[in-house]
């Protein structure tokens, strides 16, 4: 294991995660002296990726589809063209097949989204249209902490719709199976069950996101972001160590601030001894959720979808409709998920060919479990899968499962393999990671968390970093 130099920085960020790089680009642009330790041997958190099946075979171990890496402000204020990231969009973002053969398809023109659906394009065009217009300032005001709005007329137009269920939203404004399953698979994204308040305002997030900037892949995999965040990291005089785990305050060197891109539960474990006793109560009581069981395959041909219009998606949600979904999200909170499960398919090869070998395809797919859940769901998966696309197992050549003590061993912040950073329901969605008018600062003025447990939450997007680290240089390193 590598030591830190001996000389002092300006701020210490501890983990690589999206947020951790983005803390360190931060402080780093401001002209602060930054260091980057890492546990693992590479950087990313959850931007890595690996040949987990076979040779040639370039599978995302964790974060796949960016939609939200397109939206964020910060990622887009960033030169990582010119190191390296090239987003690849498909023709789709997102497909939504039904048992009868229809598929609702997100298109990036919300007018040809609407057209396919039926008797409800109409009521999806004015769902939508008005968030649609003029959408980078209203993703602005979405990916931030609580604040009194710049824009107050969108925010309480978007609040009117987000602040519903996603069944009551769906209900209220839909007459047909299309478009209440399609808003249902973009709310399942907030791994709640879809009658809670708040469910609708992922829906809308996600769905906003593809039509103004597009589910994109990262071209040769999901760590090329990570690579670029790096690059560019260490244009800016950046150091970052890899092969350093951090288990106390003793493990780091002199620093001003110290940004922690990890759990709740794990900063008091490693700093509780550095800060009130209650504070560091509040942080082990922290809320983690379901978990993931995800498959990636190694495949000798496309999914072969009933309706290959899922193929010019580079995602896909299996599911079937808004009860169906809807069931599956309750289960998961529960001590036996479903043998049907929500199931999000990546098919990330069909637009990037740099993942597979010639002629071959790789396939990317999670469920949501209860958290801790120890058993093996990938029977149900790969039936969902074939209830839309007859022959799928066929073409498979070879498996990797990694269910939720496998993610957490893979990254300790990921609780009983909970990925989106705690639960982001009405209670804690606004008190992450507990009750602060700063939710980035702790009661010591030189310790600080940015990680998904901060808002905004989940997502490769940078912003629970960048905000705290905008908290640091107004606190501690002025």
């Amino acid at each position: 294991m590598s030591s830190p130099a001996s000389s002092s920085y300006d701020a210490v960020v501890i983990g690589s995660g999206p947020n951790g790089l983005a803390a360190a680009i931060t402080i780093a642009r401001a002209g602060r002296r930054v260091l980057i330790l890492e546990a693992k041997d590479t950087i990313g958190g959850g931007m890595r990726s690996a040949e987990l099946t076979l040779p040639g075979f370039v599978h995302d171990v964790c974060s796949a589809i960016h939609p939200l890496g397109a939206t964020s402000p910060f990622f887009r204020a960033l030169p990582l063209k010119e190191h390296g990231l090239e987003f690849v969009h498909p023709d789709a973002p997102l497909a939504h097949p039904l048992d009868d053969g229809r598929v609702a398809v997100l298109e990036r023109s919300l007018d040809s989204t609407a057209a396919g659906l039926g008797e409800d394009g109409e009521a999806y065009r004015s769902l939508m249209a008005p968030l649609a217009r003029d959408p980078e300032p209203l993703f602005d005001e979405l990916l931030a902490p609580f604040h009194i709005p710049k824009h107050p007329f969108r925010m309480a137009g978007f609040g009117l719709r987000a602040m519903r269920s996603c069944v009551g939203l769906a209900n209220a404004k839909f007459k047909g199976d299309l478009a209440r399953a399609l808003f249902a698979g973009n709310a399942a994204h907030s791994i709640l069950p879809l009658e809670k308040p708040l469910t609708a305002a992922v829906g809308l997030i996600l769905m906003l996101s593809g039509h103004a900037f597009g589910w994109p892949v990262a071209h040769g995999g999901t760590g090329s972001i990570a690579a670029a965040l790096d690059g560019y990291f260490k244009s800016l005089g950046g150091e970052v160590r890899t092969n350093h785990p951090v288990n106390a305050m003793s493990d780091l060197p002199p620093a001003r601030a110290y940004l922690f891109d990890v759990s709740p539960r794990n900063l008091a474990r490693i700093a509780g001894d550095q800060l009130p006793s209650g504070f560091a109560r509040k942080l082990e009581r922290y809320r983690h959720g379901p978990a993931a069981f995800k498959l990636d395959w190694a495949l000798s041909q496309p999914i072969p979808w009933k309706n290959r219009a899922c193929l010019r998606a580079s995602t896909v949600h299996i599911g079937g409709t808004i009860e169906q979904i809807a069931e599956s999200e309750r289960a998961c909170w529960t001590a036996t998920p479903s043998d049907r499960p929500f199931v999000l398919v990546g098919q990330q090869s069909l637009f990037d060919p740099t993942r597979a070998s010639e002629g071959k395809q790789t396939g990317w797919a999670y469920c949501h479990v209860p958290n801790g859940y120890g058993g093996d769901m990938t029977d149900a998966i790969e039936r969902q899968v074939e209830r839309f696309a007859p022959g799928f197992r066929d073409t498979i050549l070879a498996r990797h499962a990694t269910g939720p003590a496998a993610f957490e061993a893979y990254n300790p912040n990921y609780i009983g393999g909970d990925i989106i950073g705690g639960v982001q329901d009405a209670m804690q969605l606004f008190t992450r990671p507990t009750v602060r008018l700063n939710p980035y600062t702790t009661p010591n003025p030189s310790i600080y968390i940015c990680s998904a447990s901060t808002p905004p939450g989940a997502g490769v997007h940078g912003m629970c970093g960048y905000h705290a680290a905008r908290s640091a240089l107004k606190r501690a390193l002025r």
